[in-house]
């Protein structure tokens, strides 16, 4: 579903994204891990068309959508929930997810397919969103995602600042998404244990460049590599 070959992005003289190829079918999880500064956020915004390439292709169900407008890349289907949530706390939770289908129109999903998936942001609809707590923001994003009906699904630390509860349920919805919706998820994870406890496979980021790539359990079982690369 998507496909990255040879990615390559820079800020002026770095190169934050180096030659980076992978594929996330669908309805899998792949989960993207490194140390801080690996490149993780950067391949996620070059992908979505917020940090232009480079060098290399993305395609999204084999259209190249590489050097495509955002809202362009949007229409086609991928949705990118960036890190630190981004909701609009003037606005409301149901205003905030009418947003997410802005640039798809009537291809957009009904409310009522999110809230059947975050029944506390139907309780909360009508209040703003700067009354939610931590883990019903990054309910309320990964909703707004969902409205445009997206095909793929980027996710940039969806757990940073939750409690460790509110991490294993904000897992276990990523994970049923992919199984349900038949989304191609890739999920950028600090908290590599987590990340690899719902993902099919892992990629393994370092300065930019993919050092491992291999299924989620094998990655977890490599103590040498966890050790150098994942922290745990």
């Amino acid at each position: 579903m998507l496909e990255v070959e040879g990615l390559c992005a820079s800020y002026g003289p770095v190169r934050a994204v180096d030659g980076v190829s992978l594929t996330v079918p669908e309805g899998t999880v792949v989960a993207v891990l490194g140390a801080n500064g690996a490149g993780k956020t950067s391949l996620l915004r070059t992908i979505s068309g917020l940090l232009p390439a480079t060098a290399g292709h993305v395609r999204l169900a084999g259209q190249d959508i590489t050097r495509a407008p955002v809202e362009t890349i949007v229409r086609q289907g991928l949705a990118h929930v960036p890190e630190g949530r981004g909701v609009i706390p003037e606005l409301t939770v149901e205003e905030n997810l009418r947003l997410g289908g802005l640039f798809r129109g009537r291809d957009s999903a009904p409310l009522s397919e999110v809230y059947e998936l975050f029944p506390r942001l139907e309780e909360r609809r009508r209040q703003p969103a700067s009354r939610l707590s931590g883990g019903e923001r990054q309910m309320l994003s990964i909703g707004r995602a969902l409205v445009g009906r997206p095909r793929a699904l980027l996710l940039d630390e969806p757990s940073l600042g939750l409690a460790p509860a509110l991490v294993a349920q904000i897992m276990g919805l990523v994970r049923r998404l992919a199984d349900t919706l038949g989304l191609a998820v890739l999920l950028v994870e600090q908290n590599a244990r987590s990340a690899l406890s719902i993902a099919n496979r892992g990629v393994v980021l370092n300065l930019g460049r993919v050092v491992v790539e291999e299924d989620a359990h094998l990655l977890t079982a490599e103590e040498e590599l966890r050790h150098a690369y994942l922290g745990f």
